[in-house]
């Protein structure tokens, strides 16, 4: 007998491994025939039965491999269901049963047959036709075995023609006992067992190149034959139901783990995509799908998906499909001014930065609104995920509607082909900038509050809406508080942007910022347009003492495009003279028909008449005033006291 243990070790793993499992007569057989079969396999003789043969050609499996087992009778079914190999089995032909009869009938007139499994037909018709004294009889299992032999000394048989179990049985109780299997028989099940083994060989390396495909696949991939078994997983998958490979493969599914079952599958070849479900304590996404081979059903795959991944993809989609967003080049420093209102707003702004709730920025025209929005945006956690910014008073409704909101194909007559990505859905997981909202139609006010609700958008003509992860901030120049009560401001919107309230004060209310704005002015101009903003230093400095007097109406715009008007001039040797500021910038100075000192009189006077109204409201506080001025107290000081 061949050592089941020792019988592989060293050799070449390019050969077969056949283990033989039978017991005494099998056994002989199984040795006698194995020389000739040594240039094509390596045979391991296992002179074992049930679960001790399952147990050693486990252990096999797990040192070196084992590529088909060759067994017979009830010990090759109980092999064929507890072991993960094919199993070959060895077979009684027409021929040798007829030839065994014959040559049993002419030694004795008291005969038995007993088979494995149901007695064939063909059998019972042949002992019927000649005849013959013969007691037919199977069994199942062990036990059974041990039945028939008992029932066969009652019946006073003296030769029993059956499987290795049962000739040992019979012949431990004194029976002539005779083995059914032929060595053709054996040969024929060696010759399946060979052929089984090359056939498990060439599907192992397809589950090898299979498995090297799954491994490099950040889902969880699983798949199964026909049987529920699982014959190739990936690293992910593992991560999932977080086992070892050892516990899954091999094993079939449904009973190791019910949360993943492909049974559904396999019994109606139909998938299901895209489940969500809760797996191991997990929410995935799974989908099963049937494996279809030359239109047979051959086993079943189960796919887990991350729902953290799938948004990450479907991030970089939206973000390829989506025009690019306007880059982002200012950040809250780029906020000039040492004003006391002015450090107070980048104060706010940083601490709202570190939320996601809808911002609302309330400022004249040429304030700053969009760079606050860019600086705010560029503070945050979203800084590097897109910025879209819109004009709701730039569209019509109907266009507006399209553009914020998206449509799928065929929604309209023009629509694009395939559809039109929406600015909240290319927004998403960045921030949406909506200038002048007081300007939003009533009707997408509407479909606005619900985004910001649901954190959803339905696109024109769709029917399922789409998730969002979008922050809005928004931003206007008039009182949403008389829109909302001349009703042309739905009131719930308008508390729905009303959280974080950032409000961005004129340039009149900051001019001690005026130096530092229009120094910064210059240098960026300059740079801009390849200009020297130092060699008109005097025309700045009259430009400045004009400035402190003005009132501002377009802010910071304003100032941005007086300063460009005065260096593109000044440089071009246009403008060389303070006298000649006033008819470069005229609105800075008094018109001609006013005469004199008459406008700066009268202005003097207006600054004088606010000043003591805003003292009067803060009840003669001066630090108050001055706060709410948004100038310093010695500013304050300074203009109170100045002559008139």
């Amino acid at each position: 007998m061949v050592d089941t243990a020792a019988g592989l070790k060293n050799r070449s793993d390019t050969r077969l491994r056949i283990a033989a499992v039978g017991m005494h007569g099998l056994r002989d057989m199984l040795e006698q025939l194995a020389p000739e079969y040594a240039h094509r396999a390596d045979i391991l003789i296992i002179d074992k039965g049930y679960e001790q043969a399952v147990q050693s050609v486990q252990a096999l499996l797990r040192q070196d491999g084992v590529d088909a087992v060759v067994s017979a009778g009830s010990n090759g079914s109980y092999l064929r269901a507890h072991l993960p190999v094919p199993v070959a089995t060895v077979r009684a032909g027409g021929f040798d049963l007829m030839e065994l009869l014959a040559h049993a009938a002419r030694q004795t007139r008291s005969l038995a047959m007993v088979v494995h499994g149901q007695i064939p037909e063909g059998l019972r018709a042949l002992v019927s036709e000649f005849s013959l004294p013969v007691h037919l009889l199977s069994y199942q299992d062990e036990d059974q075995a041990k039945t028939c032999v008992q029932r066969l000394q009652d019946l006073g048989v003296e030769v029993v023609l059956a499987p290795g179990l049962v000739v040992d049985l019979a012949r431990a109780v004194g029976l002539q006992a005779v083995l059914l299997y032929s060595p053709a028989a054996v040969r024929a099940a060696m010759e399946d067992g060979i052929e089984m083994a090359r056939a498990a060989r060439a599907e192992a390396a397809r589950h090898d190149r299979l498995r090297a495909m799954l491994g490099h696949l950040r889902d969880g991939v699983l798949a199964v034959d026909v049987h529920d078994r699982v014959y190739a997983l990936n690293p992910s998958m593992l991560n999932v139901v977080n086992l070892q490979e050892a516990d899954l493969l091999g094993q079939v599914l449904h009973e190791v783990q019910p949360e993943l079952s492909l049974q559904a599958i396999l019994r109606s070849g139909k998938p299901e995509l895209e489940k969500v479900q809760q797996i191991m304590g997990r929410t995935l996404v799974v989908t099963r799908l049937p494996i279809i081979e030359q239109g047979q059903l051959n086993g079943a795959v189960l796919v887990c998906q991350d729902p953290a991944a799938i948004q990450r993809v479907d991030r970089s989609l939206r973000s390829r499909r989506s025009r690019t967003g306007k880059a982002t080049r200012y950040t809250l420093d780029d906020l000039i001014g040492h004003s006391d209102v002015m450090q107070s707003l980048r104060a706010v702004a940083h601490a709202y930065a570190r939320s996601s709730a809808t911002a609302l920025i309330v400022g004249e025209s040429g304030t700053g609104k969009e760079l606050l929005a860019q600086g705010v945006h560029n503070a945050s956690a979203r800084h590097a995920q897109p910025f879209i910014a819109v004009n709701c008073g730039a569209f019509p409704e109907s266009l507006l509607e399209s553009e914020l909101f998206g449509y799928v194909e065929g929604a309209f007559t023009g629509s694009s082909r395939g559809g039109k990505i929406g600015l909240f859905e290319a927004a998403h997981t960045g921030t949406l900038f909506l200038d002048e909202i007081g300007e939003l139609p009533l009707a997408l006010q509407t479909r606005l509050l619900r985004v910001l609700q649901e954190k959803e958008v339905l696109r024109i003509g769709a029917i399922e809406p789409t998730p969002l992860d979008v922050r809005v901030i928004a931003a206007t120049h008039q009182n949403l508080e008389l829109l909302v009560e001349q009703g042309r401001f739905r009131q719930d919107l308008y508390y729905r942007l009303n959280i974080l309230v950032l409000k961005l004060p004129p340039l009149r209310q900051r001019l001690e910022d005026l130096p530092a704005l229009m120094q910064h002015l210059q240098q960026k101009l300059a740079h801009d347009l390849g200009l020297d903003a130092t060699s008109q230093a005097s025309l700045f400095h009259a430009l400045l003492r004009l400035g402190v007097g003005y009132a501002w109406p377009g802010n910071i715009r304003e100032l941005e495009n007086i300063v460009e008007r005065v260096l593109v001039l000044g440089m071009a040797g246009l403008l060389t003279k303070e006298q000649q500021l006033s008819q470069i910038v005229p609105e800075l100075y008094d018109r001609q028909a006013e005469g004199g000192g008459e406008w700066q009189v009268r202005q003097h006077q207006d600054e004088q008449r606010l000043l003591e109204a805003v003292l009067a409201e803060c009840g003669g506080n001066r630090e108050q005033a001055a706060k709410k001025l948004g100038i310093s107290r010695s500013t304050l000081w300074r203009r109170l006291n100045r002559s008139t």
